[in-house]
């Protein structure tokens, strides 16, 4: 049995989470993870099963992810721009 599926799915389930990345804290985890499921698998597989890596490399796909996707995280803000600062 090949538990490279099941781990990479726990994995982006503990990553959503963890992280604070959710902009629709409303979402469950189960909405999460089918939302995100196949783009993460395409942009992220190589950093399975590392949480952390794989909420980073969503966050640094941000404009590659579905639009199903996008929605479960904080768009990021303007190249150029910190975040937190005013114009």
């Amino acid at each position: 049995m090949n538990l490279l599926p099941i781990r990479f799915l726990a994995a982006c389930a503990v990553a959503f989470a963890a992280t604070g990345a959710l902009a629709v804290h409303a979402a469950t985890r189960d909405e999460q993870e089918h939302a995100c499921r196949g783009d993460a698998l395409r942009l992220c597989a190589a950093d399975v099963p590392h949480k952390d890596r794989i909420a980073a490399c969503m966050k640094q796909h941000y404009d590659q992810l579905s639009p199903g996707c996008q929605a479960m995280f904080d768009r990021p803000p303007p190249a150029g721009r910190a975040s937190g600062e005013r114009r």
